[in-house]
């Protein structure tokens, strides 16, 4: 209880004195946001403080800081701890300055923001992977609410399907409309959903552990788990939205575009973070419980411990409740996963997305593309589980060029040595990636690897730290190409 407890706190005083820290290094001011310098009706439209807040809530959200809990918690309850050190040292800081890079440079998408940090090479490839990254955010998204839908509300029933479809249509029409006309009108009543769901699977929580303090250590039946994953760098894989995401920084520009003053981008993305951060420390403590109470669960999927977590401590109906705030949180991530696609391509492309006919056109082929990944997915779980797990290394090599990016233009701003505040957590995160890549096989049901039985995790390490040394020199001389005042890296 006392780590549950405690980490939830360091989020709070993270967010208070960790947050200010960083809007400092930033800096915002009383320049036009994009939104009062270049409304368009569509994707630039001001919008309230609350209700951006809630929709960057929403947007990043999604089934890592629920599902991915529930699986990452059998590293063991030390989980409770590195969630929140990570959320607010790594993931926060990424999302603030996602936000602002885009609010500065008139609600850009991440792509432009890395072409201009790290170059045309790097950005060609790079914009492409973000496209198929954010399609497989939207097959994940998809297939995952569905499967909750289906296995939890209608046993006996078959209804993955018909859920399918009415979620993928939802998805298409969000990200055609207007954002204030879709997102903006429904958004409120999602976040009121999630905040009481999550309100009460807590207050269940705190109750249980005060009563039975050791449902909350770890459980004998996670030894088996471990065989085979180390905490480094599986765990960070593994909770990819509870400590960082890449996929956040695809979502921040959206609200860049909506927001009407700088100063609340420390409360819209870097606070939104930490929210996050207090869910997953809820579901992943709510996952140690339930495997504690009926260690049968540890057998079974995330989707179906999910349900059995909400029905134990709440009862069947609020219960549903919170099953519910939980396929809110993908459902919401979903369809501006698919509109930051569209506009990204729109972009690379030079698309106008005013005209509702050049928005339709560019979204068909996105839309195929979802298609086919939904049907190649379930084909079986072996299929499924290969697309989440492209999704979790895709989604923090993602991370990773975020971060860089940041820290090169903090580098241009004169911002100096206080850049590390990026180049440091992208360097570690690099090295995650690198290892986890090299040590994992890639062969048989793990063909994400690039090795042929996989390098010895030593060897990963080493290897993975190099990388993040070479790419945090590049990231310095890139910064220096404007500004001479970097002279401590």
């Amino acid at each position: 209880m006392s780590l549950f407890l405690g980490g939830i706190l360091f989020l709070v005083i993270g967010y208070v004195l960790y947050g200010r820290v960083i809007e400092r290094i930033v800096g915002p001011d009383e320049r036009a946001t994009p939104c009062i310098a270049n409304p368009d009706g569509v994707d630039f439209v001001p919008l309230p403080r609350w209700k951006n807040m809630l929709i960057q809530l929403l947007n990043i959200a999604g089934v890592g800081p629920v599902i991915g809990v529930i699986l990452g918690i059998k590293f063991g309850k030390i989980a409770l701890a590195i969630i929140p050190v990570g959320c607010v040292l790594m993931g926060a800081v990424h999302d603030y300055l996602a936000g602002m890079m885009s609010a500065r440079r008139n609600g850009a998408n991440l792509p432009k923001l890395v072409r201009e940090s790290l170059g045309l090479a790097y950005s060609r490839v790079f914009s492409w992977f973000m496209v198929v990254l954010l399609l497989l955010v939207v097959a994940v998204f998809i297939n995952v609410p569905a499967n909750i839908i289906d296995k939890t509300w209608f046993t006996g029933v078959p209804c993955f399907w018909p859920a399918v479809a009415i979620i993928f249509v939802y998805y298409v029409a969000a990200t055609l409309f207007p954002v204030d006309k879709i997102i903006g009108k429904v958004y409120p009543i999602f976040g009121a959903l999630l905040i009481l769901g999550s309100a009460a699977i807590a207050l269940a929580l705190v109750a249980a552990g005060f009563a039975k303090p050791e449902i909350l250590n770890d459980c004998a039946g996670f030894a088996d788990f471990q065989k085979g994953q180390p905490l480094f760098p599986c765990l960070f894989v593994t909770i990819a939205c509870g400590i960082i995401s890449g996929f956040h920084a695809t979502q921040s520009p959206i609200v860049s575009r909506t927001m009407r003053h700088e100063r609340e981008g420390r409360s819209t993305f870097y606070g939104m973070m930490i929210l996050e951060g207090v869910i997953a420390m809820i579901w992943a403590a709510s996952a140690l419980a339930i495997y504690n109470l009926a260690p049968e669960n540890l057998k079974l999927g995330g989707a179906t411990v999910l349900g059995n977590i909400a029905s134990h401590f709440l009862g069947p109906w609020i219960g549903g409740v919170t099953v519910c705030a939980v396929i809110v949180l993908a459902i919401t991530s979903g369809d501006t996963a698919l509109r930051s696609a569209r506009l990204s391509l729109a972009e690379m492309c030079r698309i106008d997305q005013v005209p509702i006919v050049k928005r339709v056109l560019t979204c068909l082929p996105l839309a195929a593309v979802v298609v086919a990944l939904l049907a190649w997915s379930n084909q079986s779980p072996k299929s499924f589980n290969n697309l989440w797990n492209y999704f979790a290394w895709g989604n923090q090599m993602i991370a990773v060029t975020a971060l860089m990016t940041g820290a090169v233009w903090l580098l241009r701003e004169g911002k100096g040595a206080k850049a590390l505040v990026a180049i440091l957590p992208g360097m570690f995160m690099t090295t995650v990636i690198v290892t986890f890549i090299l040590w994992t096989p890639g062969t048989g049901g793990q063909p994400w690897g690039l090795v042929p039985g996989g390098l010895p995790l030593a060897w990963s390490v080493a290897i993975g730290a190099v990388v993040a040394c070479c790419f945090a020199a590049f990231v310095a001389r890139r910064g220096r190409r404007s500004t001479d005042v970097v002279k401590s890296l």
